[in-house]
């Protein structure tokens, strides 16, 4: 064969670094001696796999391909180690999640109730990771399954099965003015109380967009712990605005005190996807992933105004 594991880790390197110098130091080898390894790579393959751009190595057509199958083979050659070592040990690699809709796991019990019941004393790690990580932790490996929606340039580099839509709606007292509303656009934010997640903190870095028409301005933000019964509650006591997916709010309609109102946007409808690593996966991840599947595609969950006045 004419590539090994050793000159997979050299492209992985040279992908990480893009320099000869700092992939040379992640591999603990000299400068010279890493770019006579390329070179003789190249030679050995009958085609260059990078192209020079100041002092950065860009990878061309055949560069990129073969950093596709490096990463594959690397990730699998890793995973079928650390899963030998960890069975030798009497354990299982446990399922990493994530999902971009911050503590909005209502659906998580009877998935894990299935799961556990196919795999027994396989854990399932949920990590509260901020909407535009999730993607580079799933790629990155440190996540196996992530549930998303928004957009995200990496996406093509992941595998995406469709799970459900739903939307953002407009959460308020049934006392509200809005509450005898059929919809409420970007100028009736202009003066609300907006109380939302304190994945919404302004403060936070990066900072995450609200779940607002773009052209809303509203008059006052709070935000809170992500506890939806929390921000439930606050909306009833004070007059507040949430907006909220409706998959999230839809328990609490025949239990509190609340309506929603349909917001005049496009974007305020969303698709949700499994996200997995297009690499071979464990087995443990194929089932979670199958579970999630089965467990939650169905009908978009859509709430029609006249269902959700009391």
């Amino acid at each position: 064969m004419d590539v090994d594991l050793r000159d997979l880790e050299l492209l992985e390197a040279l992908d990480q670094h893009a320099t000869l110098t700092a992939a040379a130091a992640h591999l603990f080898l000299s400068q010279p001696a890493l770019s006579q390894r390329l070179i003789r790579l190249e030679e050995r393959l009958g085609s260059p796999l990078f192209e020079r751009s100041g002092r950065r190595l860009v990878p061309n057509q055949a560069g990129e391909r073969m950093l596709r199958a490096a990463r594959n083979v690397l990730w699998e050659v890793r995973a079928a180690t650390h899963d030998v070592r960890e069975t030798s040990r009497g354990r299982r690699q446990p399922v990493r999640l994530a999902s971009q809709c911050a503590g909005n796991y209502q659906w998580l019990p009877p998935v894990l109730r299935a799961f556990r019941d196919r795999m027994p004393g396989v854990e399932v790690l949920i990590d509260r990771a901020n909407d535009s990580e999730v993607i580079p932790a799933l790629l990155a490996g440190d996540l196996d399954v992530a549930i998303v929606s928004k957009l995200d340039p990496r996406m093509s580099q992941v595998r995406l099965e469709r799970l459900f839509d739903d939307e953002l709606v407009a959460v308020v007292a049934a006392d509200h003015e809005w509450a005898t509303r059929a919809l409420v656009r970007a100028e009736d934010f202009a003066d609300v109380h907006l109380v939302l997640y304190d994945a919404y903190d302004p403060t936070r870095a990066p900072a995450v967009a609200l779940p607002v028409p773009l052209d809303a301005r509203p008059g006052r933000l709070t935000t809170v712990p992500t506890v939806t019964e929390l921000l439930i509650e606050t909306v009833v006591s004070t007059g507040a605005v949430s907006v909220l997916p409706t998959w999230t709010v839809a328990p609490y309609l025949r239990t509190h005190p609340v309506v929603t109102v349909h917001v005049d946007d496009p974007g305020q409808r969303r698709t949700w996807y499994c996200a997995t690593r297009h690499a071979p996966r464990r087995e443990q991840v194929d089932a979670f992933a199958e579970l999630l599947r089965t467990t939650l595609t169905g009908p978009p969950i859509l709430l029609p105004a006249a269902e959700t006045r009391p």
